[in-house]
């Protein structure tokens, strides 16, 4: 029972981390040099140094290699781990600091929403003249990213709702389904695939020029099916634009299977073609941190995204 009791009286010495210890830990990992990290953080070098010194005394580990001369510095294999247990730590604290900033503003202040580009163009604008009507003293701020940074956004509090592609992995987020967004066949008007009497098939289509995005979730599942088929696309040009990808098939130079909220179907020089369920359709949710407090305006915007898509 004695030594019970010595042992919780014992002071837990990693209570003395402090966040400039791991924000030192941080920018010296990017940098590579204490002068470099001093700069970023706005800091002097020997007050970098001292603070490395202190974490590596307190949590009993060398941290940081330091080879001298002009070669960088760089982290020890426990420097990594622990670098893994800051970043999270750091971002926990944002997503914290944004959770009073939201607790503070009610019904009022900012709402930071990130969105990508087809839900932009196609989805947000009736979701916003909805919500503004309803809610006319919240400040919206829109960020236009891809899904993947929506979601690490999202993470670290710097926004308090975002449009997401579903499903959502590893990342704690509350996700809720809007609408399903299926995949279409766009050729150039005038085209054998514009014109033919019956839907193309996929072995079809994947025996032509393709174009398509650079990479990402929107992506991955054409390529997936045509693979899925034993076949092996041949993809001309590739790019996250989407009026450039429709401009290259309008302009003759191949054809696209593309999420339908992508496509301009008002432009004459394509036609979209339906494939059913040759290529699964991507769904879009709307996101927002599963452990965060939600302000009153936040949670309308959610409700008013799902009632205008219903």
């Amino acid at each position: 029972m004695g030594v019970a009791l010595d042992s919780i009286k014992e002071p837990d010495h990693w209570l003395g981390v402090e966040l400039r210890h791991l924000a030192a830990l941080q920018a010296l990992a990017a940098e590579g040099s204490f002068g470099r990290a001093a700069r970023r953080l706005g800091y002097t070098q020997s007050a970098v140094s001292q603070q490395i010194a202190t974490l590596e005394r307190i949590v009993g580990e060398k941290l940081v290699e330091r080879p001298g001369g002009p070669r960088p510095v760089y982290l020890t294999e426990a420097g990594e781990l622990l670098l893994r247990h800051a970043d999270s730590i750091v971002a926990r604290l944002q997503a914290a600091q944004a959770d009073l900033h939201a607790l503070r503003a009610g019904e009022r202040g900012r709402l930071r929403v990130g969105t990508f580009q087809s839900v932009g163009a196609r989805v947000l604008p009736e979701i916003m003249r909805r919500y503004t009507a309803a809610w006319p003293a919240v400040d919206i701020e829109l960020e236009e990213l891809d899904d993947h940074e929506i979601e690490v956004a999202l993470e670290r509090g710097e926004l308090d709702v975002g449009f997401v592609l579903l499903p959502v992995v590893d990342a704690p987020l509350e996700t809720m389904e809007l609408l399903r967004d299926p995949y279409v066949l766009v050729a150039p008007a005038g085209s054998p695939f514009a014109e033919a009497a019956t839907t193309p098939r996929l072995r079809e289509i994947a025996a032509q020029p393709l174009v398509s995005f650079r990479s990402g979730r929107s992506s991955e599942p054409v390529e997936a099916a045509i693979h899925g088929a034993g076949l092996e696309p041949r993809f001309t040009f590739r790019s996250d634009d989407n009026p450039t990808v429709q401009g290259l098939v309008a302009a003759g130079v191949a054809n696209a299977i593309l999420p339908r909220l992508t496509v301009d179907g008002s432009d004459p020089r394509i036609v979209v073609r339906e494939l059913g369920d040759a290529v699964p359709a991507r769904i879009i949710g709307i996101a927002r941190h599963r452990d965060r407090y939600h302000s009153p305006a936040a949670r309308a915007f959610v409700e008013t995204a799902r009632s205008s898509v219903d």
